[in-house]
């Protein structure tokens, strides 16, 4: 199918690239902001604006409209949008699955199983509490039930953005936009405990995170997690395409 082979070709030069320079928005950038959830100012009819101001306008603009849409589609406290897909495929080399079936003393954040051509399905709920956004991403397996993963996306922290596991384990994220498409890479690993937050270093973290959401000509996005350790290299990859069911 040539919307999977689109998915596939996005891989090695997006998620695959390292960069010596940091991403367009900086912590200090996001300090001096006024609070994007709460400022009086804002029009609610432009939707949305918390992505948007993580990154450069000229950035911003790079995406397709599509991307666009999708992340300052504005929801109302406790309202979700739905998006059902397919994984086309989860590779994992023995350490990546190792690290996979650890994390789930943490609620099982990776993919646990090289499934591939099974159904898939995201919900994205507006979270008043914190003012930030629950991700559940479910998994068909091809026996048994399907694992379900929850994470919170909260616009906080360094970067601006973090997305949190849960047991106090969490990263920050970058926002990057590379060749129309729109990347969440992580900063740093981190643990809250006892109402601090510190930051892990490099030997206890699993490696660099990379998702790419990229639009597909068939009205489709595809979504691409990597996983790559400083030392191993490659240890986790999963692909999948999703359209959006409503809100």
């Amino acid at each position: 199918m040539r919307t999977e082979a689109v998915a596939f070709e996005l891989v090695p030069e997006l998620a695959l690239e390292r960069e010596t320079e940091r991403p367009s928005v900086t912590g200090r950038d996001i300090e001096a902001r006024p609070d994007i959830r709460t400022d009086p100012n804002l029009d609610p009819n432009l939707g949305d604006p918390r992505f948007r101001a993580l990154l450069r306008e000229r950035d911003w603009m790079a995406l397709p409209a599509a991307i666009r849409r999708r992340f300052s589609k504005r929801l109302p406290p406790g309202g979700s949008t739905v998006y059902a897909g397919e994984v086309l495929e989860t590779r994992m080399s023995v350490a990546g699955w190792l690290l996979a079936q650890a994390l789930r003393l943490i609620g099982g954040p990776l993919p646990t199983a090289r499934c591939a051509h099974l159904p898939s399905v995201v919900t994205v709920t507006e979270d008043k509490a914190s003012g930030g956004q629950i991700w559940t991403r479910m998994y068909a397996r091809r026996k048994g039930f399907p694992q379900v993963v929850h994470s919170a996306k909260r616009f906080a922290g360094p970067s601006g953005l973090e997305e949190y596991v849960g047991l106090g384990v969490g990263m920050a994220l970058d926002l990057l936009v590379r060749d129309g498409a729109l990347i969440f890479r992580s900063h740093d690993y981190f643990l809250q405990l006892f109402g601090r937050r510190f930051v892990l270093p490099a030997w206890l973290c699993p490696g660099e995170l990379t998702v790419i959401h990229a639009e597909v000509p068939d009205g489709r996005f595809s979504f691409t997690l990597q996983l790559v350790h400083p030392r191993l290299g490659l240890i986790l990859r999963q692909m999948a395409l999703y359209r959006e069911l409503g809100s």
